[in-house]
């Protein structure tokens, strides 16, 4: 598996519904990109200038909102990734 390094986190993005709530199907090209994911990697945190390490606030398992054209994608072992800093995270999802 792809271990992150630093304050970089890695999720798999979850598809957004292909259905309105009025019971409208949305063609794949008016989807906009996913903004929530599963975070399945974290990286050991970032590093402050005076030389204190911070632990990350998110954790393997957790849901999370993120900005939309946050991050790069990466595709591993057949599946899909997108990497990230920490810093794009915008929410964790309860």
């Amino acid at each position: 598996m792809l271990k992150p390094l630093g304050d970089r986190v890695i999720i798999e993005t979850l598809e957004e519904q292909e259905e309105t709530v009025g019971g409208i199907v949305l063609a794949s090209n008016v989807k906009e990109k996913p903004q929530t994911g599963k975070v399945i990697a974290v990286g050991a945190g970032r590093v402050l200038d005076n030389g204190q390490a911070v632990a990350p606030a998110v954790k393997e398992g957790d849901v999370v909102m993120f900005d939309k054209y946050a991050g790069t994608e990466v595709n591993y072992d057949e599946k899909s990734y997108l990497v990230l800093h920490e810093k794009d995270i915008v929410a964790i999802v309860d």
